[in-house]
C-alpha cells in the first residue's frame, strides 16, 4: 500500500511540475494545486500507513503498534492552507483575465512591464525619451 501511495505521489508531482511549466496561467494554478496534493500524499506516506491501533494511551494500556498522528495533523493543516492558496490564486487569475483579457504568461509580462499612462512626469510629453529629460531645463541629472 505504501509503495502504491509513493508512486502516486511521484506521478502527481510530475504532473504538477509539467503543468507549472505551461504558459497558460490556468494550468499553472492547477499545477500548484496538484503539486501541493502530491506533497501532502508524500508526507502522509512517509508517516507510514501501517499501524494497527489508534495512538491513544490510557492509564492501563499502551498500544503496541500505534499509527503516527503527526503526519496526519500536518497534512490536515496543509490541506486547509493549500485550499486558501488555491482560492486566492483563482481570484488573482480572475482579476487578471477581467482587467487584461488574457491568461498567458508572455502577454501578462508584457502588459505589466508597460509604463502606466497616469505615471508620466508633468511637463513632458509621453513621446519624449529619458535622454531628452536629462538635458532639458529642470530635468533630473
Amino acid at each position: 500500500m505504501e509503495l502504491l501511495a509513493a508512486l502516486t505521489a511521484g506521478g502527481l508531482a510530475g504532473i504538477g511540475m509539467w503543468l507549472l511549466l505551461d504558459r497558460n496561467l490556468i494550468r499553472v494554478v492547477l499545477g500548484v494545486a496538484i503539486l501541493g496534493n502530491a506533497i501532502n500524499l508524500a508526507v502522509l506516506t512517509a508517516g507510514r500507513f501501517a499501524g494497527a491501533d489508534v495512538p491513544f494511551v490510557t492509564a492501563t494500556s499502551i498500544p503496541p503498534d500505534p499509527v503516527n498522528p503527526l503526519p496526519q495533523a500536518l497534512v490536515l493543516t496543509a490541506i486547509v492552507i493549500g485550499f486558501g492558496l488555491f482560492a486566492f490564486a483563482l481570484a488573482v487569475l480572475k482579476s487578471v483575465r477581467e482587467s487584461h483579457g488574457i491568461t498567458t504568461t508572455d502577454r501578462v509580462t508584457e502588459v505589466t512591464e508597460e509604463a502606466a499612462p497616469d505615471q508620466e512626469e508633468p511637463g513632458f510629453p509621453s513621446g519624449q525619451d529619458d535622454e531628452d529629460r536629462v538635458h532639458a531645463p529642470g530635468g533630473r541629472r
